[in-house]
Order: structure tokens, then C-alpha cells, then sequence
């Protein structure tokens, strides 16, 4: 079995790490996207083992999907944003 390594150069720039929470929007797009990936895969798998597999990971992500779209439907919605330029007023005083 031939083995391959590969080299990486390092340099002295640090990276930040972003470890703040993701919001809601961004756990359910992580978790759509992993369940594309995951019917992918098992449109592609042959072995058996392999489709029980994606079949466990796909119901796993679909109870993950409907989890994250019960705590946003209790999420209070943003409130309406009014007409409040005194241009956009003015002209909707006008023309109504």
C-alpha cells in the first residue's frame, strides 16, 4: 500500500476563530445543506451497509431540520418597519 503525505508550510499569521453561536437561520442552512449531502450520498450508495448508513444520518437530519423549524416558529417575529421618511410620508399624503 503506497502511502502519501503532503507538506504544509506554515506561517506566523494568526487566524481569529469565530466561536460565537450560530443564529437560527444558520444552524437550519448547515442543516439543509448536510441533508443534501446526505441524499447525495445515498442516491450514490451501493453497499448495504453504506445505505442503512445515510438512511440513519438522513432521518437523524430530518428530526434536526423539524427541531430547528419548531424553535423558529416560536421565535418572535421582527416588528414591521414603518414609513417614517418625511419624504415617503409626504408623497403618500399626496398621491393617496
Amino acid at each position: 500500500m503506497k502511502m502519501f503525505f503532503s507538506q504544509s508550510y506554515k506561517t506566523n499569521q494568526t487566524t481569529e476563530e469565530d466561536y460565537t453561536t450560530p443564529s437560527l437561520r444558520e444552524d437550519m442552512e448547515k442543516t439543509r445543506i448536510a441533508l443534501e449531502i446526505a441524499y447525495a450520498g445515498f442516491d450514490n450508495a451501493t453497499d448495504e451497509d453504506m445505505i442503512d448508513c445515510y438512511i440513519y444520518e438522513i432521518n437523524a437530519l430530518l428530526k434536526r431540520y423539524k427541531h430547528l423549524t419548531a424553535l423558529a416558529a416560536k421565535e418572535p417575529q421582527p416588528a414591521a418597519r414603518t414609513n417614517t421618511s418625511p419624504f415617503k410620508s409626504l408623497a403618500a399624503h399626496v398621491f393617496s
